[in-house]
């Protein structure tokens, strides 16, 4: 049996003329990408799921009109990030820890070391949730999932200044909410 290869501009094309498998090709190929934007965006893992399934039911809706002017992903991600404002706007049982009522202690071996870790992972998920909308998406394209000032600029329809600026503002408040979390190894001088 003979694999054939299918590009992804050849998926979309067929896409757009109403292939549902050549469409769930392309959720295959993007699940895990949009999954990610969308859960470092609300926080938790069921709104991600519901916040992705409402992403790819709309690009599935928006094929047709989808132009290669910007990367697939691009495109697709900027439907999650809306999906997962919406999601977020509706949704009542969001509850995000207040940065300050997290409390770091000292790294230990073994249970401790791994707590540390997980609080650490809960503290800087807390700070990012509470960023801005416009700033946090930026950020969650650019940190998280590695994406170019242009690929962003191209994701959510702004400016390269504007991406630019955002990324720089959502970098400075992280900062400023971390600060008194962090700990300073202090050097001796012998």
């Amino acid at each position: 049996m003979v694999l054939v290869s299918v590009s992804e501009s050849e998926l979309i094309a067929q896409s757009q003329q109403g292939d549902r498998n050549a469409f769930n090709e392309l959720v295959r190929i993007h699940h895990q990408g949009v999954i990610g934007v969308v859960y470092r965006m609300c926080g938790d893992a069921q709104l991600a799921e519901d916040a992705a399934q409402e992403a790819f039911i709309q690009a599935w809706l928006k094929i047709t009109a989808y132009q290669p002017k910007a990367s697939l992903k691009s495109w697709i991600y900027r439907i999650a990030i809306n999906a997962a404002i919406d999601v977020l706007r509706h949704e009542s049982r969001i509850t995000s820890r207040e940065i300050n009522d997290l409390q770091l202690r000292e790294s230990g071996p073994g249970p401790e070391g791994s707590a540390l870790n997980s609080e650490q992972t809960d503290l800087i998920q807390a700070a990012v949730l509470s960023l801005p909308e416009a700033s946090r998406a930026v950020l969650v394209l650019r940190e998280y999932q590695d994406l170019s000032y242009q690929e962003i600029a191209a994701a959510l329809d702004i400016p390269l200044g504007t991406v630019m600026s955002r990324l720089s503002y959502a970098r400075k408040l992280l900062r400023e909410r971390l600060e008194p979390h962090l700990v300073y190894a202090e050097v001796a001088n012998v």
